[in-house]
């Protein structure tokens, strides 16, 4: 999952901050952070887990890795939250959305330089409310394709995704309920 989908499956502001955490810390480091940061953290890990074994998944990632190989699950990954944002009311995701860019703000002082630089990205160009547009998940996909080392920066993976987005729709119909299950059952626990 993408971070539309990590801020989404948190149940408290803490858990949203941890869940940004869990892809810019060191693990040694996780521990420094106050328990329910630690909590987002884990749920992180949890739904990654979650998803990285759930079938329908896997036969996601199949429709992007005789492109990308390995990378498929990245792709799968911003995928799922273009469907997440669509499966939202337009009010309920604009909601969301400022409120994760307000809760990262509160605890910015906590956050490493690297994640305040996304975070500044990601506010100004609001990602999380444009991962409802294709032109959004356009450009996150881009991304993944420029950070990815090696992979060529103009392989056609919007096309692909273009071109089998029932398919993937009907993945995420499959998946997100049960993995929405999960993370309720992963913070019930806590």
């Amino acid at each position: 999952m993408n971070y539309l989908a990590h801020s989404f499956l948190s149940f408290s502001d803490e858990q949203i901050v941890g869940q940004f955490l869990e892809d810019v810390i060191p693990n040694r480091d996780r521990f420094s952070y106050p328990e329910k940061m630690q909590q987002g953290i884990t749920l992180h890990r949890e739904i990654d887990t979650f998803t990285d074994a759930h079938p329908a998944l896997r036969d996601a990632k199949k429709i992007f890795s005789p492109l990308v190989r390995l990378y498929s699950g990245a792709f799968v990954d911003v995928a799922m939250d273009y469907f997440l944002a669509n499966s939202l009311s337009d009010q309920e995701l604009k909601n969301h959305a400022e409120k994760v860019y307000l809760v990262l703000r509160k605890y910015e002082e906590l956050l490493p330089e690297r994640l305040v630089r996304m975070v500044n990205g990601m506010e100004k160009d609001n990602w999380l409310y444009n991962y409802k547009e294709e032109c959004g998940i356009q450009y996150s996909m881009q991304n993944v394709l420029n950070k990815a080392k090696y992979l060529d920066k103009d392989l056609a993976v919007f096309e692909v995704f273009r071109k089998n987005k029932p398919q993937l729709q009907n993945h995420f119909n499959v998946f997100f309920p049960e993995l929405l299950a999960h993370a309720k059952k992963i913070n019930a626990a806590f």
